[in-house]
């Protein structure tokens, strides 16, 4: 993320500023910039006397700003974190105050997670104006974004990854940034001197198959191969708890939803730049080829018919209308699907 790095290298080159407001709705970035400052902000030796955690409901925020305002003991920098300082939200306006006679010698951290301040009111304006500050929001990436911040964290990690291993993850952890994270620092250790994670990799220490997983049945159900797709049914209906049959049920949804995109895209555009088709379906353009295959199989009528039935399906699933196993739905699924 370009702001989050943004802010790393103004604190590498020109020093920490006295109050870092962290706030949105991704957690991850949040704590990344924070785990940051708190490694590096206070020397190690002066920790235990110059920095402190504290929590939002258990403090108010006349107690963190009266503590904010002491002076560092042996030292230059005092180090206030704030976590869970979302269950401020009722008094944080009150933090205005502090910019009255704010103390350069402190740090002072505010991870205010999954909510945002209110824009219109005075704390955040004080708080994007004054030198002495700085105002994080952390937004949650798109769905087609992850893979692309996949590839970046795992370049910084001076790795590379295999595009087949690199949706196994995504497919499997979903949009959970840390989850993904600790996954892929897990695989480093593993890795040693190698510098590749590979899907062989990915499925040997997280537990993920390469072969029976819903990315490759979706590439199955994409280019027709018939046999595949009921082979990893099958596969799944025999690990319900690893294949829940309503993710399944929204991945048909999600792809079939695109290839009727795909299919307007193209009709309307028969030039377009792969890569903007990938952009406008919210995929990554390796994936883009499933589509391509699939609008030569699927024609649009075809492709609406599918929606339809994975609707159906759907509410079968939830007890509407009778209920069948997770293996008779998912061949029904798949058979109309084909058909």
């Amino acid at each position: 993320m370009n702001e989050l790095k943004k802010i790393l290298t103004s604190i590498k080159k020109e020093g920490y500023k006295p109050v870092y407001f962290l706030m949105g709705e991704e957690p991850y970035f949040i704590d990344v910039l924070c785990d940051y400052i708190t490694a590096n902000a206070v020397p190690e030796e002066e920790k235990s006397f110059n920095q402190m955690v504290v929590y939002g409901k258990d403090n108010s925020i006349n107690d963190i700003m009266s503590q904010a305002r002491q002076y560092p003991f042996m030292g230059d920098r005092m180090l206030v974190v704030v976590k869970e300082a979302q269950d401020l939200v009722k008094t944080i306006e009150q933090f205005s105050g502090y910019f009255k006679s704010v103390q350069p010698s402190t740090v002072l951290v505010f991870c205010y997670k999954y909510k945002t301040l209110d824009k219109r009111k005075e704390l955040y304006k004080t708080l994007s104006k004054s030198e002495f500050a700085e105002v994080f929001e952390s937004n949650k990436l798109k769905d087609y974004q992850i893979e692309g911040w996949l590839k970046s964290f795992v370049a910084d990690e001076n790795l590379d990854i295999e595009p087949k291993a690199t949706a196994m993850l995504v497919e499997f952890l979903g949009n959970d940034l840390s989850k993904i994270a600790n996954e892929i620092s897990k695989l480093k250790i593993v890795l040693k001197n190698d510098r590749l994670i590979t899907a062989d990799l990915v499925e040997e220490n997280i537990g993920i198959s390469k072969e029976y997983n819903n990315f490759e049945l979706i590439n199955a159900v994409a280019n027709k191969n018939e046999a595949k797709a009921f082979t990893i049914a099958k596969y799944f209906a025999l690990n319900t708890k690893n294949n829940p049959l309503v993710v399944t049920v929204a991945l048909f949804y999600n792809f079939f939803s695109r290839l009727l995109q795909y299919h307007g895209i193209i009709y309307k555009n028969t030039g377009t730049n792969p890569a903007d088709i990938a952009k406008q379906l919210g995929i990554s353009p390796y994936g883009l080829k499933d589509y391509q295959t699939a609008a030569k199989v699927y024609p649009m009528k075809k492709v609406s018919q599918n929606i339809a039935v994975i609707r159906e399906i759907d509410l079968k699933g939830k007890g509407v209308n009778g209920t069948l196993t997770h293996d008779d739905l998912l061949k029904e699924l798949l058979i109309k699907t084909f058909r």
